[in-house]
Formats: structure tokens, sequence, C-alpha cells
């Protein structure tokens, strides 16, 4: 019986089979992208945002960004080297002037108190000892010129008796001249010890200054260190909030370090960041709004800093209104500055990726197409963009990025 063969395709033949199936479905794609039109690009509505061309008057104004800080504010630093042994107020607590914060401990400073303390005793005591003494020994010196003076009276009765007798002519002359003598020597004697007196009086005055002088100078010293002491109990000082604590328990602190900050709840201000281009736009006396996350609250101009820090400036704004109820402390803000008011000018919101004073090609809807068009753009007003050409009002665009549709004739919106 005769076998049939199958006939089999040759591994060459193979190749050029797929080759050609390859090449043919190529020029299909290639066909497909040169002949194609605009209409291929789609769009769900709900994945761009929309916005409508207004026209009218329109508040240019500089976006900040900061926080909430009082404009009295107190920092709290340690005067010796000591511990923190207990913490009893965190940041964002109410505090009152004497509400105590932390508690710190030193050593060395105790020892120096008791010290002092003793040196005071001692300089009192030394008074009180002194001052005995000083009485003492002025009592001695007047029970000598009592004595003095008893013997000088005695003195002059006799000479006196003498001068009698001698006038009677039984006393001689001689014994009246002696008593005459005695008495005044005796006189003398008196004079002097009371000028004794007198200068012991000045002496013992003068001693005991010099005593008092050296109580109050430990006084003095004692009064500094339990002052030191009493400091190592950290208190408010002030009314508001402690906005920061920059020590932890069982820290040791140094002379000068930090150990709180407080401000107060009742005057704070808006201090907000802003661009350094658009800094020249903002003076002061402006209105602003300034959003806490909460409400929006009137605020104005009241500091411009001069400084430059990271390309922006410090603005303050303090509320025209008081402080709202949804402020505090280091809250972050925005606040939207007011700087001019353009007149009847057409303007619509920022779409992405456009600045101020530039063209851009936005894509303008017409029912469920949108089209590409050249529009030019003016002035910044924060949120907004002044149109100078382009598209006309009530004309509505698509503010969301189109960057990947930027070479498509139209773009079809799906419902």
């Amino acid at each position: 019986m005769d076998v049939v063969k199958q006939k089999q395709v040759r591994p060459l033949q193979k190749v050029r089979l797929i080759i050609g199936v390859s090449m043919v479905l190529l020029f299909a794609w290639l066909s497909l992208e040169l002949f194609s039109t605009s209409d291929d690009f789609k769009l769900q509505r709900q994945a761009i945002i929309v916005g409508q061309v207004k026209q009218g008057d329109l508040n240019v104004s500089v976006d900040g960004y900061g926080v909430l800080r009082s404009n009295k504010q107190k920092l709290i630093t340690t005067q010796d080297p000591a511990t923190v042994y207990e913490i009893l107020v965190r940041p964002g607590g109410a505090v009152k002037p004497d509400t105590i914060i932390l508690k710190m401990q030193d050593p060395d400073l105790t020892q120096q108190l008791e010290s002092a303390e003793m040196e005071l005793n001692r300089q009192q005591a030394n008074f009180r000892r002194q001052k005995l003494a000083n009485q003492r020994e002025l009592l001695m010196e007047m029970a000598t010129l009592a004595e003095l003076t008893s013997q000088h009276q005695s003195l002059v009765m006799r000479r006196e008796a003498q001068q009698t007798l001698r006038d009677q002519g039984v006393v001689p002359a001689i014994e009246v001249k002696t008593a005459e003598l005695e008495e005044q020597q005796l006189a003398e004697r008196v004079k002097l010890q009371e000028q004794r007196i007198a200068q012991l009086k000045l002496v013992h005055s003068e001693d005991l200054t010099i005593s008092q002088e050296l109580i109050n100078q430990a006084h003095s010293i004692l009064a500094r260190l339990a002052e030191r002491e009493a400091k190592l109990t950290v208190r408010a000082g002030t009314e508001g909030v402690l906005q920061r604590l920059a020590v932890e328990l069982g820290q040791s602190v140094v002379a000068g370090q930090e150990l709180a900050q407080v401000g107060s709840s009742k005057d704070l201000q808006a201090l907000v960041r802003v661009s350094q281009s658009k800094a020249e736009q903002i003076q002061v006396g402006q209105s602003a709004m300034v959003n806490t996350r909460r409400e929006q609250v009137q605020a104005k101009v009241t500091r411009i800093s001069p400084q430059v820090q990271e390309g922006t400036i410090e603005v303050e704004l303090t509320f025209i209104n008081g402080v709202p109820d949804s402020a505090r402390p280091e809250l972050n803000v925005d606040a939207q500055i007011n700087t001019h008011q353009l007149k009847n000018v057409l303007y619509v919101e920022r779409p992405s990726n456009t600045q101020s004073h530039s063209q851009q090609t936005l894509f303008v809807l017409e029912q469920d197409i949108a089209v590409p068009q050249l529009v030019s753009f003016g002035i910044d007003a924060g949120k907004f963009l002044q149109i100078e050409s382009g598209i006309s009002a009530n004309q509505q665009i698509i503010l969301s990025d189109t960057s990947t549709y930027k070479n498509a004739k139209q773009v079809r919106i799906m419902q």
C-alpha cells in the first residue's frame, strides 16, 4: 500500500510569513493614527474641574500662610544649673501668673542657702553680744562719773565750810587754798569723764552701725540665694497659654537655657508669610481675611517685615473685631490680603499650571466638546486670574491639568 507523505513547511518560509503579518498589522496601526480625529480623545465629566468666566469687579489679593502668635510673649529661662524633677503643665495648657509649670532642684544652691542662713544668725548673735558689752562698758563709765561727781560735791561743801571758818579765824588760809585746789582738780576730772562717756557713746554707735551693715550684707546674700531657690519653681508669670516647653523630665539645664514660652491668648495676631515677589503690593492698613479652619475673620495689615527668608517676608495681621473664639496660640492659618480692586474685568478661577501675565492654551467647553483656545492672562488675584483676551464672559473652561491632550484638536466630554 502506498503511504501519503505530508508537505512540510520550511523554516525560512515560516519566518517570512510572520514578518509579513507583522508588517500588515503595523501598517494598519499607522494608518489608524494618521487618519484618526480628535474625537478619539475622551474625558469623563466627573474627572475634570470646570470654571466659568465671570465679569465684574475683582479684588486683587495676596495669599499667605502662617500662625497665630501672641503680641505679648514671655520667654522663661533658668538662672542656675539645675535638674528638672517635676513637670506640671504641658504645651497648650492655660496658665495664670502664679501657675507652676515645672520644678527643678540644685543641691549646691541648697547648701549655699543653708550656709548663708548660718552666717546671718552668727552676725545677728555678734550684734546682740556687742550691744550688751557696750551697755556694760557705758554703765561702768557712768558709775565712775557718778563717783567723781559725788566726791566733787563733797569737796565743794568742805571748801565752803573751811571758808566760813577762815573768815572766823579758826582755820588757817592754807587749808582753804588747799581745799579750793582739790575742788578744781576734781571738777576737771568730772569734766573729762563726761567727755569720755560722750566719746564712748559715739564709738559704740559706730561699732553697732558696722555690725548692722554686716548683718544687712548677710541678709542680702541670703535673700538673693532664696530668690534663686524660689526660681527653681518655675511659674508662668502671665496669663495665657503655655506655647512651648523646651525641657523634659530629668533633664539637666545650664544657666540661661530656655525652659518654656508663655503667650497671652487675648491679643493674638496672625503672622503670615507671603512671596517676596508680591511684597510690593502689600501696604500697612490694607484689609485681609484670616482663615482659622473654623471661621473667616476680618483683619488688617499692621506691620511688614523688611527681612527676606527663603523667598518670603513676614506680614503681621491684627484682628479688627477682636480675637475669634477659635483662635489659639501657634494655630496654623491662611490669609488673603486685599491689595487693590480691578473694575469691570474678566476673570476665572486659576487653571492648573497657569501663571499671571502669561499665555496658556486651555480647553473651552462647547456643549460636550472641548476645543483648545489660546488665552492671555493678566494680574494674579489670589484664587482668580484676570483674563485679558482669548475667551468671553460666561464661557466655561477646563481648570484641571490637560497637558496630556495638548496636541488634540478637540476632546469629547463623556457624561
